[in-house]
């Protein structure tokens, strides 16, 4: 039996993704005993795009995330009952995208006392697109990857949130996508620093095993990153798919696992009301 999936969208952004119930369903026919819905929640669209007086940049970007957010809370909240009786542990959660937008707002929001968990991730610089829209051919990668990371240890740092998603998750598209290689050994001291801030706030990372099933072809992190983690103090981790549908809910988890156990970890978890729950690997 697959130990849990920390990382799935249930669909009410208008992303095509599908349902709760589609992916509880899909759930239930894998053996999972634990799902958590951590639906995309952009920070720096939070509110009503009127509130921000900005157009939008392109057709993904939406706003009024708040709106999302509660609709998402509303409708796993409301399956976790059934859910329960069938022998699945459904979590409530969000992916909370770029909380560095506004540190203040994103810790008001993330005291919502119905979320289980908390992801916090970085899928655009600030005053930039989504790294998935970005013309590589025209773009410093180096000077892109370094305020990557530099914005990631600010989020590392302030830490509200439970554990930080898809780190590497610009290789997605710079590699995966435009087939430009990245070395990212002048950014490991920048990484250092992230864990170290991670592990000093008790806070964890997810191992996101999306990549697998991309062009990408890796997990977020790899093996070395996870062990790197891991030499700094970090103890938390938890696994991810990454399942915007159905299909695609646990894929990868099974490798994540032994590659989790290869870095040396012995135990990963997930959240209840924010406290981490351990099972052994």
């Amino acid at each position: 039996m697959l130990p849990m999936d920390c990382h799935t969208h249930t669909g009410i952004s208008p992303d095509g993704s599908g349902t709760v119930a589609g992916h509880v369903e899909q759930a239930k026919k894998l053996g999972l005993p634990v799902l958590a819905f951590t639906e995309h929640v952009e920070m720096n669209r939070y509110f009503p795009q009127a509130h921000y007086n900005i157009l939008p940049r392109n057709e993904w970007e939406i706003f009024d995330h708040a709106a999302v957010l509660e609709q998402s809370l509303e409708a796993v909240t409301a399956a976790k009952e059934q859910a329960a009786a069938a022998g699945l542990t459904l979590l409530c959660g969000m992916e909370m995208g770029q909380p560095n937008a506004d540190f203040g707002l994103s810790a008001a929001v993330g005291a919502d006392a119905r979320l289980d968990f908390i992801i916090a991730s970085l899928h655009e610089l600030l005053d930039r697109p989504d790294f998935f829209c970005l013309d590589y051919s025209q773009e410093n990668i180096p000077a892109l990857m370094e305020q990557y990371f530099d914005q990631l240890y600010d989020i590392c740092r302030w830490g509200k949130f439970d554990v930080l998603g898809h780190l590497t998750y610009p290789l997605r598209y710079i590699e995966g996508e435009a087939g430009i290689p990245v070395p990212l050994e002048p950014y490991l001291e920048q990484i250092r620093c992230c864990f170290r801030a991670l592990a000093e706030n008790g806070k964890g990372i997810e191992l996101n095993t999306s990549g697998y099933r991309q062009k990408y072809g890796k997990p977020f992190p790899t093996l070395e990153y996870l062990k790197l983690y891991r030499e700094q103090g970090g103890e938390v981790l938890t696994f991810g798919s990454d399942a915007h549908c159905a299909e695609d809910l646990a894929k990868g988890i099974a490798e994540g696992v032994e590659l989790a156990k290869a870095a040396g970890f012995t135990r990963a978890c997930y959240f209840v009301q924010r406290k981490p729950v351990y099972i052994t690997l």
